[in-house]
């Protein structure tokens, strides 16, 4: 994947093993977001190291500062005998919003889709976050799915 940068937009860059504390402070901004424990947290950068797991991850960083993440796998589409992708985790620290990092990590997913001949990104929000839909209806189209999940 080529950097995304500009004059305007943060540089958007492959997560590496250095970035493990800036890492952890965003994503557990994110999971605090959705009201989430950071239990997971090591599960969840484990598996963005491990390159035989599926889950990857992508950061947007401002000179030495990374100010953003966005984690994504492949995904089957077996009604349109594809592949395509999912964005999990898009989270843009709060004091960096507006700096054109949510922008250069969406198309730094679309472009590692396109790389890979994945047909769609796909992913889901939640119904009020306003700011992130917003954003989210500039570059995407929302769909009329319905998420549900099952307990097991």
């Amino acid at each position: 994947m080529t950097a995304v940068m500009s004059a305007s937009q943060p540089t958007v860059r492959a997560l590496r093993a250095e970035d493990h504390d800036a890492w952890r402070e965003l994503f557990r901004g994110y999971a605090a977001f959705y009201e989430q424990s950071d239990a997971m947290l090591e599960t969840t950068w484990g598996w963005l190291l491990d390159p035989d797991h599926e889950v990857e991850g992508l950061v947007a960083e401002e000179g030495e500062r990374l100010i953003g993440l966005a984690h994504f796998r492949p995904f089957s589409r077996p009604l349109a005998a594809s592949v395509g992708g999912y964005l999990d985790d898009l989270f843009v620290a709060p004091d960096a919003r507006g700096s054109g990092a949510a922008d250069a990590l969406l198309e730094g997913v679309r472009e590692i889709a396109q790389d890979r001949g994945w047909t769609v990104v796909r992913w889901i929000t939640a119904d009020d976050n306003h700011r992130a839909r917003s954003k989210y209806d500039q570059v995407a189209t929302r769909t009329m799915w319905v998420t549900y999940e099952m307990p097991v």
